[in-house]
């Protein structure tokens, strides 16, 4: 598990832990897991899928950013 923050400029929409996450990502669809290397990159339309404990969450996404670090996942939409 690792942290994860979904926000955007006014309200925080997650942030908890995951066991995984997967991304539209602008070079197409990317799943995150635990100790994933770093990477900063832009998201496109679609749907965000957080996999946690017990039930899969999903999120809409226009547009964003996506920053992964050894501090956990941010997604600024």
């Amino acid at each position: 598990m690792f942290p994860l923050t979904i926000t955007t400029v006014t309200e925080q929409l997650f942030f908890g832990e995951a066991r995984s996450v997967t991304f539209p990502g602008s070079e197409g669809e990317l799943t995150v897991l635990k100790n994933h290397v770093p990477l900063i990159t832009t998201l496109s339309k679609g749907i965000i899928t957080v996999r946690g404990e017990g039930e899969d969450r999903t999120f809409p996404v226009a547009h964003g950013l996506l920053e992964v670090s050894r501090d956990g996942v941010i997604v600024l939409m």
